[in-house]
């Protein structure tokens, strides 16, 4: 097996050595059961992990368990839901003691004079008519205008099978709003018919997602070979799957042997003592699914599998720099 010196000359290595210092322990957190909308497809209610275990009230609670994941060795709070701009204070409890990353549906405005610098995702589940669909309003309508111009926010953007074709005038609208937009696929768990990917689409979806990447290389944070993994669910010639999975909670995960896999993580439920299978959903099919945390993530963890080729290894280094952009670890 070749080195990481002798793959790499001038930028790239320096690139390299940029995030090989980053060392990034991410935990996901649930906030709160609840949400404002109920999107036909959310893993969190399809699974019904809205009932696994009961809200931890007490604020004071939250900030301890805070502290005791710190000390764990966390130093990036992943802080979805149900919606968790319902209970500002519980996500306060992260943001003073950790780097956080909240994920929203962009109805609440967060406000920055209490959060100036939280790295916010907006979840987008394609245009007007899809929007409307799946989630029962168009929410980029309400959402563009709360965070237009915050240079910490971006759209997480679900793309679904109804969306080829028509992904560039969803971005164009992104861009034309001043924020930044990353690509993930739709995995359907509620089985809405239309909503299932075919090899074809996958393959089409893919050419113009490199598209929009090249059309709107200062809008999009992605990579072609991100493109290319989460569209065929291959990585190096292996399947994506529970064998593989890297974000398995740590003390849940009885992999014999285990994969290589994401140090320290856990998946909380929001009475601060529950914990789920993954960071999705413990009834979603594992061959099915198109996380694009999940996927960038068994790139990430598979570095020495990478140092086969210099294509191979910039590959790993390019989807390292995306994800470290998407959680503020690294400047867009």
């Amino acid at each position: 097996m070749q080195t990481v010196s002798t793959l790499l000359s001038g930028e790239w290595y320096e690139r390299y050595r940029a995030i090989s210092r980053l060392n990034m322990r991410s935990s996901i957190y649930d906030v709160t059961n609840r949400c404002n909308l109920r999107c036909k497809g959310c893993f969190f209610f399809s699974s019904d992990e809205h009932t696994a275990a009961p809200e931890e009230t007490d604020i004071g609670r939250w900030e301890a368990f805070v502290e005791k994941e710190q000390a764990r060795g966390v130093n990036l709070a992943i802080l979805i839901g149900g919606e968790p701009t319902l209970y500002l204070d519980r996500v306060a409890a992260f943001y003073k003691r950790l780097p956080t990353y909240c994920a929203t549906n962009g109805l609440i405005k967060i406000p920055r004079d209490r959060f100036p610098d939280m790295m916010v995702g907006i979840s987008l589940w394609g245009d007007e008519e899809d929007e409307k669909l799946l989630r029962g309003k168009d929410a980029f309508s309400i959402s563009s205008k709360n965070y237009a111009g915050d240079p910490y926010t971006y759209y997480l953007y679900t793309i679904t099978p109804r969306q080829l074709g028509r992904t560039e005038r969803v971005i164009k609208r992104i861009d034309d709003a001043g924020l930044k937009v990353h690509m993930q696929l739709l995995s359907n768990d509620e089985g809405v018919e239309g909503f299932s990917w075919t090899p074809s689409q996958l393959a089409d979806i893919r050419a113009e997602m490199d598209a929009m990447l090249a059309q709107y290389p200062r809008t999009v944070i992605s990579c072609r070979y991100y493109h290319e993994v989460i569209t065929t669910g291959r990585m190096l010639g292996r399947p994506f799957g529970w064998n593989e999975c890297p974000s398995v909670t740590e003390p849940l995960d009885t992999r014999d042997p285990r994969p290589k896999r994401l140090i320290r993580f856990i998946r909380w439920a929001a009475d601060l003592q529950t914990m789920h299978r993954c960071c999705t959903s413990a009834t979603r099919d594992c061959r099915t699914c198109k996380d694009g945390a999940a996927h960038m993530s068994w790139v990430m963890v598979n570095k020495r599998d990478h140092l086969r080729s210099t294509e191979d290894l910039q590959n790993w280094i390019e989807v390292y720099e995306m994800f470290a952009k998407l959680y503020k670890f690294l400047p867009w």
